[in-house]
């Protein structure tokens, strides 16, 4: 189980990094982790920076350096990571490397209720997808290799996993489509006489009565009426398609990790 961080928002894991490299102000922090593409990274909203800065240096682990201006520029703060700082940027590490968490992304919720959709449907949005997926990790190819070429492979493995992770979810998919335009996926027969008649299956309706449903509270199947589009079941098989739901790298530009 995830630990409970004094400043829980990512973006914080972020600044300590950048301040573990040296003392910076708010506006430079920005800079670099814009830069470095960290946005593609992490959830990131900019206009919580200085409140998560903040938040930082009352829990100990930032402190200030020094204030100053030029010109006619805001006065800015510059803040150093404290040893506290250090340690909590060291151990949030190990725990998001080491520890396995179950993550939702939104590829996921749509399959949880792609019942709602008849079968023919469902195919051609999923080749859609698989379509842009792959116009997307030829991208990605293409941009990690000129990386590659000018920056360290230790400063790419973000990168690499991201890369993985649409591949395996481009794979899973096209096993999907196979099954579903073969008829081989189990269920699907039901499914599309479900949508042409507005009539529950019988064995659905028999697996919602005895609460084996996948995935879902005991609800009765027959209570949800025999409209197709009000809340159906996703017989469907879910699968294991990647966990994030990340930015195509090309949009990165130049700029490494």
């Amino acid at each position: 189980m995830a630990k409970r961080r004094r400043v829980g928002n990512l973006l914080a894991l972020a600044v300590l990094a950048a301040l573990a490299e040296r003392p910076r102000h708010p506006y430079e922090i920005a800079a670099v982790l814009r830069e470095r593409g960290k946005d593609q990274d992490m959830p990131i909203k900019w206009g919580s920076l200085y409140t998560v800065v903040a938040n930082l240096e009352r829990h100990g682990l930032l402190a200030a350096v020094e204030s100053g201006r030029q010109g006619r520029r805001p006065e800015r703060t510059v803040y150093r990571i404290t040893d506290a700082g250090r340690a909590e940027l060291v151990d949030w590490t190990r725990e998001l490397v080491a520890v396995p968490e179950r993550e939702q992304p939104r590829f996921e919720a749509g399959l949880s209720v792609l019942g709602v959709l008849g079968p023919d449907e469902a195919i051609e949005l999923l080749r859609q997808r698989l379509d842009r997926l792959e116009g997307q990790l030829a991208a990605q190819r293409a941009a990690l290799a000129g990386h590659a070429r000018e920056v360290p492979r230790i400063f790419l493995i973000e990168a690499e996993y991201d890369l993985a992770v649409r591949e395996a979810e481009a794979t899973w998919v096209r096993g999907l489509l196979d099954e579903l335009t073969t008829g081989a996926l189990p269920g699907v027969a039901e499914w599309r006489a479900w949508h042409e008649t507005g009539a529950v299956p019988p064995e659905w309706a028999d697996l919602a009565e005895r609460g084996t449903e996948p995935h879902r509270d005991p609800a009765d199947l027959a209570e949800r009426g025999t409209e197709p589009h009000r809340d159906p079941a996703d017989l469907a098989e879910r699968g294991t398609e990647p966990r994030r739901d990340l930015a195509d790298l090309a949009e990165r530009g130049t700029e490494p990790h």
